[in-house]
């Protein structure tokens, strides 16, 4: 059985949330980091202050790194992780709804990017239902690949 860790920053726990909500997740999830400050995805996920700097905090750079960090930190098969704008405003002249979604196992990161236009609790339940589903994309991908 594989594990999984998460790295939230906008969607504060709440795929930790999800994952821990079905029997038996206690077999493949070690836990999660709550990064919803920059000072602790430097200081606990050790993302470089140069990537935040040169990308911005919601970025695909920073995303992968925060996935890095948490698998590392939790000793982890797969880790997921989030940065973004829940909205209801823009913040660092990044549009609402931008969220930044990463997946990194112990050979691969992804990443992609979301688009959500719903309330602040709508994008949060979304970004986390979709990085849910990424991580299945990402691993039906691995095990094509590496079988």
């Amino acid at each position: 059985m594989f594990t999984v860790s998460t790295a939230e920053s906008c969607t504060g726990g709440n795929i930790a949330h999800l994952i821990t909500e079905v029997p038996g997740s206690s077999n493949y999830f070690k836990g999660s980091v709550v990064s919803y400050a920059t000072e602790v995805k430097i200081n606990v996920l050790g993302v470089p202050a140069e990537l935040v700097e040169k990308y911005g905090v919601v970025s695909s750079e920073v995303a992968e790194a925060m996935a890095k960090g948490v698998r590392r930190l939790l000793d982890t098969d797969y880790a997921i992780s989030t940065t973004g704008v829940a909205g209801p405003g823009d913040a660092d002249g990044v549009k609402a709804g931008t969220v930044w979604v990463a997946v990194c196992s112990r050979t691969e990161v992804y990443s992609t990017m979301l688009e959500l236009s719903g309330t602040r609790t709508e994008n949060i339940q979304e970004a986390s239902r979709l990085a849910i589903r990424f991580l299945q994309k990402c691993f039906d991908v691995e095990l094509r690949v590496n079988g």
